[in-house]
């Protein structure tokens, strides 16, 4: 009855349905980039040979990262979703990933505890709405030759090479990503996206207080007109703070979790995840 195959470039229609269909914000160029980033590991579940369901798998060196669990509401409650992560698994294992990790929505949270996923520390998604882009801002684009640096600096403070993913951000937009500097050196980053309901901004990761305040302002001064979220650990408390006076809300929340090897990373250092899709 259930069967899950490769997903392909033929199945983004099913991906943006299912994803809007749970309010969910990615855009088909995020669906192209999870393509892009690993062909070989999006997946798409049939029931009965009709395509409801997609989840992606995503290796970044010795770590896994797992996103778009998503099933057509009227498919919902046939153990899918769990299939769908174990085949996600699976692949991650043969690919020689020794951690598995993932942000999970409280609907999701039940699943992936029964598949041996702990909690490490939670997210809130937060929203604000901008009523007119801010002028005189100091934002800065990031120069091509300085994207290795970011992608350094992301992997010390996530604990996660996840330099093929900034790469790919950077060249789909570089106009959107800006940095720090402290005697020369790439101190912090940040950059926004758009949405299908809202810009996002992030990721953003900076080593002091200051200068992920300064880059997540001179990120929400480029932002279009109207909504806007951001991701945020509720250990940054200074990132908290933040959204708060520049009146964000919170809308949701999400528990990160993982299977094996616990990962050293510093969420006070993270001033926004890139999205759930890869933390």
């Amino acid at each position: 009855m259930l069967s899950i195959r490769r997903m392909g470039s033929d199945d983004l229609p099913l991906g943006l349905r299912l994803s809007a269909q749970a309010g969910w914000n990615q855009t088909e160029a995020d669906w192209r980039r999870f393509l892009r980033l690993e062909p070989d590991g999006c997946f798409v579940a049939q029931w009965a040979g009709e395509p409801v369901a997609t989840t992606a798998a995503f290796v970044f060196g010795p770590t896994g990262w797992i996103a778009m669990v998503l099933v057509d509401e009227s498919f919902r409650h046939r153990g899918i979703a769990s299939r769908l992560v174990e085949h996600a698994l699976d692949y991650l294992e043969r690919r020689g990933v020794r951690t598995a990790r993932l942000d999970a929505t409280p609907l999701g949270m039940p699943v992936y505890e029964r598949l041996g996923f702990l909690p490490e520390y939670s997210l809130v998604r937060v929203q604000a709405i901008i009523a007119a882009p801010a002028a005189g801002s100091a934002f800065v684009p990031l120069a091509a030759d300085r994207v290795e640096e970011v992608c350094e600096l992301d992997q010390q403070v996530t604990g996660t090479p996840r330099g093929r993913l900034i790469h790919s951000l950077y060249v789909e937009r570089p106009e959107v990503v800006t940095a720090a500097t402290s005697d020369g050196r790439i101190a912090g980053y940040a950059m926004w996206r758009p949405g299908r309901r809202a810009s996002q901004i992030g990721p953003a990761a900076a080593l002091g207080s200051r200068a992920g305040a300064a880059l997540l302002d001179q990120v929400l001064h480029r932002c279009p007109t109207g909504p806007v979220f951001a991701d945020i650990p509720t250990k940054n408390t200074r990132a908290i703070q933040w959204a708060e006076s520049r009146s964000f809300t919170v809308q949701r929340e999400f528990t990160r979790m993982y299977r094996g090897r616990p990962i050293t990373d510093f969420p006070q250092r993270i001033w926004a995840g890139s999205g759930p899709e890869k933390g």
